[in-house]
């Protein structure tokens, strides 16, 4: 009788858990909350993918992150080793930017990097000068790119 019930309660859990892939940041890839001043401003995905989605993005990702490398204007033998470093380096940043943007009072802001890439997602005041946020933020070593995706409406 036990080995029944147990049974049935696997039964009754498997499709519910099949049918919810989870989201997990398989990379690695930096992924910080560096505000929070506008309400009902919705967490973005950040790196976060499915199994499927990781297979998927698998060669591309691998061509991407070598193709610095390969073209010879990188000093590390793939795109992404640099991550790491560049979030530790865009905080330190970002402390310095706040005394002449004050950003942190007018967003509510995650950074993903991946590839020397920096990716803004969340919500800006109306008033917010992004693209000098933007601009300043790409002054950041060793960043390729900053991509602005946020919006002023949460």
């Amino acid at each position: 009788m036990k080995g029944y019930f147990l049974f049935g309660a696997l039964a009754i859990a498997l499709p519910a858990i099949a049918g919810d892939a989870a989201r997990l940041n398989h990379g690695d890839d930096p992924f910080i909350h560096v505000s929070n001043a506008i309400p009902n401003c919705a967490t973005p995905r950040g790196p976060f993918e499915t199994d499927q989605e990781w297979l998927d993005e698998a060669h591309y990702r691998i061509e991407r992150g070598n193709s610095c490398w390969i073209a010879g204007r990188c000093r590390l033998s793939n795109g992404y080793l640099y991550d790491k470093e560049i979030a530790e380096s865009v905080t330190r940043r970002l402390n310095s930017l706040n005394a002449s943007l004050q950003w942190r009072d007018k967003t509510s802001l995650w950074l993903t990097i991946q590839r020397r890439f920096i990716y803004v997602d969340g919500c800006v005041a109306r008033d917010f000068d992004r693209a000098h946020f933007v601009s300043a933020l790409g002054e950041t070593a060793d960043v390729e790119r900053v991509i602005d995706r946020t919006t002023i409406h949460p």
